[in-house]
């Protein structure tokens, strides 16, 4: 009977542990399995989505996992393509993109035994009670502000421009606004046409036609140098710019998110550089992290950087590169804002903090925009 009753106890005891483990601690002893839920356009749309999946793929051969994806064609199909991931026995959800925070954070409500990775998305740990939910976020603003100086360094027009999904959305807000800020840094008398797409979030990042015609008509005002921050939508504007260069009148556009360099090759006449977010190397980081049993639930600040210059290293002046280069360096140090504010040293969670209060209020009356959205 004694050693019955030891039995049980020690039984008992090991049932109390995986319980109070948490999802991370019983995650460790099976496999992880990833899916992948994009934001409206394709997995492969050069950019956003397509890092995202990258990383994740990167991710699920570090950890000796498995990976899978669902595009989203709609906004209202967040939801249900989240659960479709967990139904399919996923145990780690990434979802790409600002809009589906709110639909991660519910699933993440009623699903205690999966981890969520959100990125683009400001999480508060008191919303997710049960500590499952990584928001990926980054400085867009800083590699915007690099992106800026070099736009305006290489601009002879002394006009450049900006093509960008909606403005309803944070980070695009936040590269928009260091790209503006960057140029104004490097040339205080440049002229800057910045062009939000005005359609709904579920068409703002998929409408090349419409990033071809507004970088046109930027180029038909006087711009020789156009960033793009949208998507397939900023993708057309890349390769509007990329038609339009010539020789004699030669034109420069900047990507985002990913070296595009490598993914859209039709921009390559004109692509000069992008401001990139590694976001591969965010997702990357926190699924080992979560295999690892280290990686907690709240925010997780990514890196930023601007691409190298491939076929135009020799365009862009010496001078100008080591400017870059020491701007980098002080905006990673926080002695440098993306204002072009000089600071005394500040940490990297300290800059970040400042820059999410500038634009909460746009992410705070999202929830009402999406749901108006959804309900159309």
């Amino acid at each position: 009977m004694k050693r019955l009753f030891s039995l049980m106890m020690v039984l008992l005891a090991a049932a109390l542990i995986v319980s109070i483990a948490g999802p991370t601690q019983v995650r460790a002893q099976s496999s992880i399995k990833i899916g992948l839920v994009t934001d409206v356009g394709r997995v492969d749309d050069k950019s956003f989505n397509q890092s995202s999946w990258e990383g994740a793929q990167a991710a699920a051969k570090a950890v000796n996992g498995t990976a899978e994806y669902i595009e989203t064609a709609d906004p209202t199909d967040y939801a249900n393509n989240i659960k479709t991931m967990i139904d399919k026995g996923n145990n780690v959800i990434i979802t790409v993109g600002f809009a589906l925070g709110d639909a991660t954070i519910k699933a993440a409500k009623n699903n205690a035994k999966v981890m969520f990775v959100a990125v683009d998305t400001f999480i508060d740990t008191k919303d997710t009670p049960n500590n499952n939910v990584i928001g990926l976020i980054f400085p867009e603003d800083q590699s915007g502000f690099l992106a800026g100086v070099l736009a305006a360094r290489l601009s002879k027009s002394g006009k450049v421009a900006g093509v960008y999904g909606t403005d309803q959305v944070p980070p695009v807000v936040r590269f928009k606004e260091g790209f503006e800020n960057g140029a104004k840094f490097a040339n205080p008398k440049i002229e800057i046409r910045s062009t939000y797409n005005p359609k709904s979030i579920g068409e703002a990042f998929n409408d090349p036609t419409w990033g071809a015609i507004t970088a046109g008509q930027a180029i038909d005002q006087g711009a020789d140098v156009v960033f793009a921050a949208g998507g397939n939508t900023g993708n057309g504007g890349l390769q509007e710019v990329a038609k339009r260069t010539t020789k004699d009148k030669p034109l420069y556009c900047i990507g985002v998110d990913t070296d595009q360099w490598l993914t859209l090759t039709e921009a390559h006449p004109c692509l000069i550089s992008s401001a990139q977010k590694l976001i591969g190397d965010g997702v990357l980081a926190i699924v080992k992290g979560i295999a690892a049993n280290t990686q907690k639930g709240g925010l997780f600040i990514g890196t930023v950087a601007l691409a190298p210059f491939h076929d135009f290293d020799a365009v862009v002046p010496a001078a100008v590169k080591k400017e870059l280069t020491d701007l980098k360096a002080q905006l990673d140090a926080g002695t440098l804002t993306s204002k072009g504010e000089k600071k005394a040293a500040a940490t990297m969670a300290a800059t970040m903090s400042g820059t999410m209060s500038a634009t909460m209020a746009a992410t705070m009356s999202m929830s009402a925009t999406m749901a108006a959205t959804a309900t159309k």
